[in-house]
């Protein structure tokens, strides 16, 4: 049995709607709220412009999917409500279900990718003791910016990188 044969089963359909539109409800407030905050809330050093946009870009994505995700489970029950019940095989055209689907798989399996590219990044940056781990999480606060010397080198390299990637994205290029 597939999952989409799984939504038979009434009881579990309403529950998918009901937590689909919670979720949808909930990240869309988020987003609302969060929107007003810059993206390196508590950090004590200056943030490279570079960086900025990166976490920024990786923030939106992570929205992108956590609103795509539900949009696309209720439009797969709609859809399944309707009788678009039949998955086409290989050979076959592509149905709405069969897109919907395709497009539901691969937001999750973006979302994940996303979740851990952030948990990684929060990860480097306590390393560091820039200070923003300590607003997001609330055990392990940094004090300070880190003595680590392997840390501080892999942090200067990065500086050099993300240099680099603005002088490439200049509009001031000599």
């Amino acid at each position: 049995m597939n999952a989409l044969e799984d939504l038979e089963d009434k009881e579990l359909l309403i529950f998918e709607i009901i937590f689909a539109s919670i979720f949808l409800i909930i990240v869309i407030l988020r987003y609302s709220y969060m929107r007003r905050f810059k993206t390196f809330l508590g950090a004590r050093e200056p943030v490279h412009i570079v960086h900025y946009y990166l976490a920024r870009s990786v923030h939106k994505a992570m929205y992108a999917c956590f609103i795509l995700l539900p949009l696309t489970g209720l439009m797969i029950a709609g859809l399944y409500s309707q009788g678009y019940t039949v998955n086409a095989t290989p050979d076959e055209d592509q149905t709405i279900i069969d897109f919907v689907l395709d497009l539901h798989g691969a937001v999750a399996d973006l979302s994940y990718m996303l979740i851990l590219v952030h948990i990684a990044a929060a990860i480097y940056s306590r390393l560091k003791g820039e200070g923003v781990w300590s607003s997001m999480v609330p055990i392990l606060k940094e004090n300070k910016p880190t003595d680590n010397k392997i840390i501080q080198k892999i942090s200067s390299v990065e500086e050099k990188i993300y240099d680099k990637v603005q002088t490439f994205f200049s509009s001031d290029k000599k």
